[in-house]
């Protein structure tokens, strides 16, 4: 129904910068909300940010990248980006696209997650 792809992950050094990309493709009526989770290794899934439309405008950061990472949408091209910044061993994990899609004039969301991308931050 909907597929997520991200790029962008990769090796950085401590206090380096990379930036992901996620594009949404498949059938839907909008894209309500598009966001990134992370896990590392044994450790669960915790929230990146999250983003609405840029016309409702809402947008949340998990505590721990508040200030040093940013996210964006393109929703002419169903894209959400992540800029991250600062990066800190601890922000190594594999990164998930997630979407939240609504896919009718009739309110509910469903749902999607992306492959995920390797992020790994090391001297």
């Amino acid at each position: 129904q909907v597929q997520l792809v991200e790029s962008g992950g990769g090796l950085v050094q401590p206090g380096g910068s990379l930036r992901l990309s996620c594009a949404a493709s498949g059938s839907f009526f909008s894209i309500y909300f598009m966001g990134w989770y992370r896990q590392a290794p044994g450790k669960e899934r915790e929230l990146v940010a999250i983003k609405s439309s840029n016309s409702v405008g809402m947008t949340r950061y998990g505590d721990s990248v508040q200030g040093r990472f940013t996210i964006s949408r393109d929703d002419a091209m169903n894209t959400v980006y992540l800029q991250m910044n600062s990066l800190k061993p601890e922000d190594t994990a594999v990164y998930f696209c997630n979407a939240k899609v609504r896919h009718s004039e009739v309110p509910g969301l469903k749902d999607y997650w992306g492959q995920g991308t390797q992020v790994t931050v090391s001297a």
